[in-house]
């Protein structure tokens, strides 16, 4: 095939709409996948049909997409067909159509190759159909999984394949996240003086930019007077005005670095009602969290700990023994151990502690599974979720549209250390929350860089 030909063909394909073929665990992810394709066309093998089936029954996220799958499949059909042959069934205006394909077996030279019959491999012979009777050289087939060995199986025998990008924050914001104090030296002495000690402990921000900056900037400014030669400062957009971020205590805890003084400030400002913590093991992120509900709890009602837990996964606890408490209390322990170390700053006789202790009996300090937490409004309560980047995007706006008047949610996690299989640094919810709620006066979000769980954490974390 000469150059001339090549071209010709990829500018053809380019032409025309592509087909994508979904696996399940797209729909599982995002039930509203179908219609985030533009003008391209969308195939759903039989057996992703089959998978999505065993999915319909339960309270958790998988079940909640499967069903609402098949709600979007019943409504767009109503009683005409779905297969190739008769054309398929549009999406919408300007937007491709959708067919449901039945299960083809792989070709002779290729049967061989996958001796188990598994899902996984019909879905892979129903795209290599599509290739050939639908796609041919002048329109691009590419299966769309969030399952990286099967990305490595399809490539293998030449199938185009990727991933699910329409709610994959790029590389650029993730790196933003993590850079977003802003770190300003040679300030005039002045202002840092009127910051640091004036009256009203704030100035204004055009005497250090030109342009109004997002609501909850935060800034290091350098200062050679300032007790550790630095001022902290956040963004008011009420007041217009930078205002001082000081070192504060809650419940017996410190700040230990300037990162962990704006994670405290904003966890402790009532006016912030939503804050998301990230950072990597031992910066502090839960501890401080814990710390500053204990140090307000007066405001709220209940104080509400939860992490995802396996019944995120569609599996269930039910199995375990014990009340609803303590099926979840092996989930919880890490929060627990933060608990545990806030309780050490005081006597066993001491008040604090007995009112720990209190809270733990009258359940104002309730441990709560994520899980059941559809319907609920939550009211005057002080909710922390840890290890939230194991959420997707679409269970942390469940969780947060929960929140009701006076309640307070602060999501902590590492975006870096993810345990759910089809979620990574770009495509999580944690990192979603900080990308779209930027800018917010609602919102705040802190990157804790420096671990100071002990000198051997901060050691492992650097060298292993």
């Amino acid at each position: 095939m000469t150059r001339a030909q090549k071209k010709e063909i990829e500018q053809a394909r380019g032409r025309r709409p592509k087909l994508f073929v979904l696996d399940t665990n797209i729909i599982l992810h995002d039930y509203r996948a179908i219609r985030k394709f533009q003008d391209n066309d969308i195939l759903i093998p039989m057996a992703v049909l089959e998978e999505v089936d065993k999915f319909k029954k339960g309270s958790d996220t998988l079940s909640y997409n499967a069903r609402g799958f098949m709600r979007e499949m019943d409504k767009l059909s109503n009683g005409r067909k779905l297969d190739p042959e008769h054309g398929g069934i549009s999406l919408g205006k300007n937007m491709g159509n959708i067919f449901v394909v039945p299960n083809h077996p792989f070709d002779e030279d290729m049967k061989d190759l996958f001796l188990d019959d598994t899902q996984d491999h019909r879905i892979l012979a129903t795209t290599l159909w599509a290739m050939k009777k639908l796609g041919g050289k002048y329109r691009v087939v590419a299966l769309v999984t969030k399952d990286i060995n099967f990305r490595m199986k399809a490539k293998a025998i030449g199938v185009e394949v990727q991933d699910y990008f329409t709610d994959r924050i790029s590389d650029e914001k993730v790196e933003v996240a993590q850079k977003e104090v802003q770190t300003l030296e040679g300030v005039n002495p002045e202002l840092l003086q009127k910051l640091a000690y004036g009256q009203d402990n704030c100035i204004d921000y055009k005497s250090i930019s030109k342009s109004e900056p997002s609501a909850n900037q935060l800034y290091k400014f350098k200062w050679d007077k300032a007790e550790g030669g630095t001022v902290c400062g956040r963004y008011d957009a009420d007041r217009k005005k930078i205002v001082l971020v000081r070192s504060r205590t809650a419940y017996g805890i410190k700040p230990r670095n300037n990162e962990q003084k704006f994670a405290l400030d904003a966890c402790l400002n009532p006016k912030i009602q939503l804050v998301s913590l990230t950072g990597g093991a031992g910066t502090g992120k839960t501890l401080l969290a814990l710390a500053s509900a204990l140090e307000v709890e007066g405001q709220y009602d209940q104080i509400i700990l939860s992490r995802p837990t396996v019944i995120l996964g569609n599996q269930d606890i039910g199995f375990l023994p014990g009340s609803q408490t303590a099926k979840m209390s092996p989930f919880l322990q890490p929060l627990m151990d933060n608990l545990a170390v806030i309780k050490s700053q005081y006597k066993p006789s001491s008040r604090e502690y007995q009112k720990i202790e209190t809270f733990l009996t009258n359940e104002k300090l309730l441990i709560s599974p994520l899980a059941y937490i559809r319907g609920r409004s939550l009211g005057r309560v002080f909710f922390i979720i840890d290890e939230a980047q194991n959420l997707t995007p679409h269970e942390i706006k469940t969780i947060i549209t929960r929140a009701g008047e006076g309640t307070k949610m602060v999501f902590t996690g590492d975006i870096f250390q993810i345990d759910q299989p089809y979620l990574d640094q770009w495509s999580n919810g944690l990192t979603h929350l900080g990308d779209k709620m930027a800018g917010v006066k609602l919102f705040e979000h802190v990157f804790l860089k420096k671990g100071e769980r002990s000198e051997l954490s901060e050691l492992a974390s650097k060298l292993l």
